[in-house]
């Protein structure tokens, strides 16, 4: 998903806001609820959770936030229990494929304020698996390839790498889910320094935008983001840097 990793890391590198810090904690903190309700509070054995307790770290959440929400899923607390996962499908401007991975204590909220977003942005939701085949879940890990080349990740490919793409300034090393934790493992044992890590859902094909639709698909994808409900996005759309940089300034 070239161009979506490109506007996140822009929107990285731009800095997060302290305000918004404590919302971008909620929503860790959700995921590793989910995650620890569904497949136990034991990271070792459960690798959803591993990939949840990672972005927090990356995030720098604080330790105790991370093992209250472990507790919370795992039965300490009632918030577990209160919250769903939930997947829409939708397209944006130009039929670009967007899907949106929600975690919600409240159904209805949830599916207004995304089918909202939606339409005040040109585009609509569409029926469970209209947009789906488009996409594979992967492991994705980010890397900056300014620093670093094909050639400092060859432990990646002998731990299960599939696949090193260019995006823009950064490589990004994807894999089987399953791989995931065992590929991070040798980069960092390589001595590669990652900048994020955990599952995506990957397009297997994407549209190439530019002009007004670009700038509308990138606030409708910003509008979704903004949601408190909302745990990820994923779009198959591919714009080119320069227009990215020009509109994420």
């Amino acid at each position: 998903m070239s161009g979506h990793s490109k506007w996140s890391s822009i929107k990285h590198k731009k800095g997060a806001a302290d305000a918004k810090r404590g919302k971008l904690f909620s929503k860790l903190a959700r995921a590793i609820i989910v995650a620890a309700r569904d497949g136990g509070g034991d990271p070792d054995n459960n690798p959803t959770l591993a990939t949840a307790i990672q972005k927090a770290k990356d995030a720098s959440m604080p330790k105790e936030n991370i093992q209250r929400a472990i507790d919370r899923g795992t039965g300490a607390g009632a918030d577990g229990a209160a919250i769903e996962r939930i997947v829409y499908e939708g397209y944006g401007p130009a039929g670009v494929a967007v899907m949106v991975e929600a975690l919600t204590d409240n159904r209805n909220r949830a599916s207004a304020e995304i089918r909202h977003a939606f339409s005040k942005h040109g585009g609509s939701l569409g029926e469970p698996g209209s947009v789906a085949w488009i996409f594979e879940k992967k492991g994705a890990i980010v890397v900056d390839g300014t620093r670093y080349g094909e050639d400092d990740l060859i432990g990646a490919i002998d731990a299960g790498a599939e696949d090193v793409r260019e995006d823009g300034e950064h490589l990004r090393v994807l894999s089987e889910p399953s791989d995931l934790t065992a590929v991070r493992e040798a980069l960092e044992a390589s001595g590669v320094e990652i900048e994020s890590a955990g599952l995506a859902t990957e397009p297997k094909s994407t549209v190439e935008l530019k002009g007004h639709d670009a700038e509308r698909l990138l606030k409708l994808l910003d509008a979704l983001d903004e949601q408190d409900d909302v745990d990820e996005v994923f779009a198959n759309f591919d714009i080119p840097e320069d227009v990215l940089e020009q509109l994420a300034a």
